[in-house]
């Protein structure tokens, strides 16, 4: 076994704060079998949450991280274990990717049902194993748990959307996967920080991830940020570096909202 091969498929800090942060697309390792399937195109890598984990690193001490280390052309933790598409009649990538956001193939040797379903069992599934365990450990201490799911996305992609992406998208699947008050007090915030612009429940609404943990009813509470990245890369082009500049000014109002979300204030 190269030592390649030897990367867990996720990693997870443990915190003691209600929070937990999923960073299901952050991940770029890609192990080399797969690798040499793709084509030139998906060897970029693209798609990739850009320095999202660098961007929530140590704002909010106490929260639990849950990240995949691998990247979502190998499979995407955020999309239903079944394959079945989050926004029927749009354009959206799948379970495993086949195209780029920009609608363009990425594979020499594009995977069928069964490696599919091999990938789910080795990758997958443990992200979403470790995520759950995490969710009820803190929601045992609490008596509530906060999935705050963790994403960014370019701001400009024809294929997805129309238009530019508002910098702070908010999800919360119209306002069922948590409480009302805590998708508001996170817009509040949003809404306030000059110079930036926000949507609830605009393009991107939730991903498999905050519809299968939001269950408020029972104290398991779920809201996904997707962020454009012009708010913390210096392009949104390659190699897409990070901006110590814009993450300087964005990263206060992450903060503020973490801090909010781990009060419970919202509860009340």
């Amino acid at each position: 076994m190269t030592r390649d091969d030897q990367i867990g498929p996720v990693t997870v800090t443990r915190g003691d704060s209600p929070v937990v942060l999923g960073l299901p697309h952050s991940g770029t390792h890609v192990p080399a079998g797969i690798r040499a399937k793709l084509n030139g195109r998906g060897l970029v890598l693209s798609d990739t949450d850009w320095h999202v984990d660098r961007l929530y690193d140590g704002l909010l001490p106490g929260a639990t991280t849950v990240a995949a280390t691998f990247h979502r052309y190998v499979i995407d933790a955020n999309r239903p274990p079944d394959g079945a598409s989050l926004y029927p009649g749009q354009n959206t990538t799948g379970l495993v990717p086949l195209t780029d956001f920009d609608g363009q193939n990425i594979w020499l040797d594009a995977p069928d049902a069964a490696e599919i379903e091999r990938r789910r069992l080795a990758f997958h599934a443990p992200y979403h194993a470790a995520l759950e365990a995490e969710l009820r450990r803190v929601h045992a201490i609490h008596g509530f748990a906060v999935l705050y799911d963790c994403h960014s996305i370019r701001s400009n992609i024809p294929f997805l959307f129309d238009g530019t992406l508002p910098d702070f998208n908010i999800g919360t699947v119209e306002g069922t996967s948590c409480a009302p008050g805590l998708g508001e007090a996170v817009a509040g915030i949003c809404r306030a920080a000059a110079g930036y612009s926000t949507v609830v429940n605009g393009r991107f609404k939730g991903g498999w991830t905050t519809r299968h943990y939001g269950r408020p009813a029972e104290g398991y509470h779920a809201i996904q940020m997707e962020l454009a990245q012009a708010t913390h890369l210096e392009t949104e082009l390659p190699p897409y570096a990070y901006s110590l500049t814009k993450a300087a000014r964005l990263r206060p109002v992450l903060s503020s909202i973490l801090e909010t979300v781990a009060s419970g204030s919202w509860r009340l």
